[in-house]
């Protein structure tokens, strides 16, 4: 299987941390907003640019890297007409984790108790989904304590 080509960082230095490489990829505002909608089910570049509010080229080039990266790909339009579409890959469906952890965050942290937000929910239950966190394999719930990085080297 091929590697991954290399994130480099300011220094020139090949980046060895998965987080840089990720953030690298898909940490910008309109990457990540894009793959949520994307979630929720935005498919087309114009529903795209009205949703997000964004400019014309800035989604182009963002579609264009989640596209090259194998996070989107780009098919025709599922009612046939001469529109495309830009569908989640299982590579970027991959990311809703990531998604969600970012919300639940948000959440947690950025909103005054008793704010209004949007809330994500089981389709067969229609109740909230529960909080997300890392957990060991007995399923213990993990700590920045309890967790170390093995470097490269």
């Amino acid at each position: 299987m091929p590697r991954a080509p290399a994130v480099k960082d300011t220094t020139d230095v090949v980046e060895t941390c998965p987080v840089a490489r990720a953030v690298d990829l898909v940490g910008d505002r309109w990457s990540l907003l894009i793959v949520r909608d994307a979630f929720d089910g935005t498919r087309r570049f114009g529903d795209f640019q009205r949703g997000l509010g964004m400019a014309r080229n800035i989604l182009a080039d963002r579609l264009r890297k989640l596209t090259d990266a194998g996070i989107l790909d780009l098919q025709a339009a599922s009612d046939g007409t001469a529109y495309q579409e830009y569908v989640l890959t299982p590579k970027g469906e991959s990311l809703f984790p990531l998604v969600v952890a970012l919300r639940q965050w948000g959440e947690r942290h950025l909103f005054a108790q008793g704010e209004r937000h949007s809330t994500l929910v089981d389709t067969r239950t229609g109740k909230a989904i529960p909080y997300m966190a890392p957990q060991s394999n007995d399923h213990t719930v993990l700590t920045p304590a309890r967790t170390r990085v093995k470097k490269v080297g």
